[in-house]
């Protein structure tokens, strides 16, 4: 399938979704929104892809924000159906069965902080940049900033952020809990391709089950939480590759995990 503003690929169990945009810094657009959310369709649709990993093409910005070159044309009702579209497709990325890892090599901005932060975890270059710079336009984020930026970095800093427009560096955003690790420029891709191919390796069914009860079980209390992980440990203990896991420890020997979702 073929793409106007964003490339696909699978290779070794990974597909590698990088948004092809690098005069417009990969802004996003409705047509951009629309071919990520097929490509996650098609992800649902076809297991080959057992990793995700998200990028920009160029090496100034993973996504600079939304596309505000359209922004003068649109009317309130149009600038609400925007918003709704991308939080509906930040929805389904972060929904997705399969780990997500944002690989941000440069600005992640407005929508593409919001993005990044979709993602299951973020990997940075030392030249990334974070933030939510909506109210120098006098808006505020749209994409869902607000909501998962506080459930981040917490609700003071949250509003600092929004309120100001400030920019976080790599090591900022590390600090704060909102990158996960952060790699000098030349070494991103290759190292959060290296995490990747090693998660693509795991048992898929406990992969699904970490993703599942830490989202589920952050928005519930600890006892519900606790609970969600004792079910899912169920589930993951039946499975084949659970077996082979128990097998191989036993034996001394490396698991050969084949990612089969039967029982």
């Amino acid at each position: 399938m073929s793409h106007e503003n964003i490339t696909f690929t699978v290779e070794d169990g990974v597909g590698l979704l990088t948004f092809n945009r690098p005069k417009a810094l990969n802004a996003l657009n409705p047509k951009t929104l629309e071919e990520v959310d097929a490509v996650l369709d098609s992800i649902r649709r076809d297991d080959s892809a057992r990793v995700l990993v998200l990028t920009g093409a160029g090496d100034k910005a993973f996504v600079a924000g939304a596309d505000i070159s359209e922004f003068p044309s649109m009317n309130p009702l149009q600038a609400r159906l925007f918003a709704e579209k991308g939080q509906n497709v930040f929805f389904a990325l972060e929904q997705l069965s399969a780990p997500v890892i944002a690989c941000v090599n440069g600005y992640a901005l407005g929508g593409g902080c919001e993005l990044a932060m979709s993602c299951d975890f973020i990997y940075a270059s030392d030249k990334a940049r974070f933030g939510q710079p909506e109210i120098n336009l006098g808006i505020i984020p749209g994409f869902g900033g607000t909501q998962r930026l506080t459930r981040l970095v917490g609700r003071a800093k949250a509003k600092e952020l929004c309120m100001t427009g400030a920019m976080l560096d790599a090591h900022e955003a590390l600090a704060l809990g909102l990158v996960a690790r952060v790699f000098p420029a030349e070494e991103l891709l290759a190292e959060t391709m290296k995490v990747a191919r090693q998660l693509a390796g795991r048992s898929r069914v406990a992969l699904r089950a970490i993703k599942q009860v830490i989202d589920r079980g952050a928005d519930s209390d600890l006892k519900t939480g606790c609970f969600l992980e004792a079910e899912a440990f169920g589930v993951s203990f039946a499975s084949t590759d659970a077996k082979e896991g128990a097998q191989a420890f036993l034996e001394k020997r490396k698991p050969q995990f084949t990612g089969s979702l039967s029982q």
